[in-house]
């Protein structure tokens, strides 16, 4: 037996014989993977169209959501707190009365001067005639007043002529006595005669101081005619005043549109009293816009004329363009009932918002938008 049997050992194969095909495997394998790496191109050789459209789609992207920031995000200031606006106002009569006729109906469009309500005018018809009357009456105390003068300037006259005739009368009287005077003197005439002509002297003197005082008397007559013809022309002036007012308050019994518009929330009905200054209707005009109040910084690039896209939440479909009108100088609150007072210790800082003016050129005609309406402004700041 062999030795290395007896021993116990394991047979053992021809190291020297294998190790040569060993070795060559290894050297084998190595070549083998170098040679396969030199074989096999890399990633971007085997696909340079899919790596070159991959760089460009995300070029694309890039470019694409500048360009959406630049023309859809960034110039553009949008807000959901906007509405519809107008200067409504509440219909009145300015007289009362009973309301005998009501020519329209809820919500319907008028136009300016078309007629809303009829108020009795048999009451005020009366009142017209009335003031007429006082208006004749007054005419003739002026007339009546300007006889008076007239004849009063005639009486004036008068005096003035008993004036000239007095004169004329002292002058001859004047005359009689120096010439009586110097005959008393160198002995021609007589004493009697001389003192005669002396009273008819007098009588003259007084005679013209009498016709002077009634020129006097008469002029001042002329003053108090004029005085009662100016209480006449006032009271004049004041019946066509009355008469001018009834006219007025016959005109009001019929109450009229004064701008186009819609009825709105209609009160009045035939028959029912209406009282002087009593709604019996709101009036929408036509005249409408938007009030958005964009927060404090968003209108830092809003200005006057830009556009602006408004989409109505009652009717969204519609596309309905405008443009900013103006930007008020100051916060909704600052001109509010109560506005907040912020001079206080704990004062905490709250973005305001800013009331913006948007006006619209033309509403979409198939549909009613009023006052109150929700809307969503974009404006276009760029």
């Amino acid at each position: 037996m062999d030795q290395r049997v007896e021993t116990g050992e394991r047979p053992q194969p021809d190291r020297d014989r294998r190790a040569p095909e060993r070795k060559e495997r290894d050297v084998q394998q190595p070549a083998d993977a170098a040679a396969g790496d030199e074989k096999k191109p890399s990633a971007l050789r085997r696909h340079p169209l899919l790596f070159a459209g991959a760089v460009i789609g995300a070029l694309l992207i890039a470019v694409a959501g500048y360009a959406y920031w630049q023309i859809y995000v960034y110039p553009f200031e949008t807000t959901d707190d906007a509405f519809v606006d107008a200067r409504s106002y509440v219909v009145a009569p300015k007289v009362s009365g009973y309301v005998v006729d009501a020519l329209v109906s809820d919500n319907q469009h008028v136009e300016a001067g078309a007629v809303l309500f009829e108020i009795d005018k048999r009451d005020y018809e009366v009142a017209v005639t009335q003031a007429r009357a006082q208006v004749e009456a007054a005419e003739a105390s002026v007339q009546n007043a300007d006889a008076q003068i007239a004849a009063q300037q005639a009486q004036v006259d008068v005096a003035k002529s008993r004036v000239e005739n007095a004169e004329a009368s002292l002058k001859f009287a004047q005359e009689d006595a120096s010439r009586y005077k110097d005959l008393a003197q160198t002995g021609a005439g007589s004493v009697q005669r001389q003192q005669q002509t002396n009273t008819t002297l007098l009588q003259q003197q007084s005679s013209l101081a009498e016709a002077k005082a009634g020129v006097v008397a008469a002029d001042k007559q002329v003053g108090s005619l004029k005085a009662q013809r100016s209480n006449a022309v006032a009271q004049l002036d004041q019946a066509k005043a009355r008469l001018a007012q009834t006219e007025l308050d016959l005109g009001y019994t019929t109450v009229r549109a004064a701008q186009p518009g819609r009825l709105v929330r209609f009160t009045g009905s035939k028959g029912q009293f209406a009282q002087a200054g009593a709604g019996l209707s709101n009036f929408v005009p036509d005249e409408i816009w938007v009030t958005a109040n964009f927060k404090e910084t968003q209108v830092t690039d809003m200005r006057p004329g830009q556009a602006v896209d408004l989409e109505i939440d009652a009717y969204p479909d519609r596309d309905v363009k405008g443009r900013v009108d103006s930007v008020q100088p100051g916060s909704g609150t600052a001109f509010s009932l109560l506005p907040a007072e912020n001079a206080t210790g704990n004062y905490v800082k709250v973005t305001q918002r800013i009331p913006v003016k948007i006006v619209v050129d033309r509403w979409p005609d198939d549909v009613a938008i009023g006052p109150g309406m929700s809307v969503v402004p974009t404006v276009h700041v760029r």
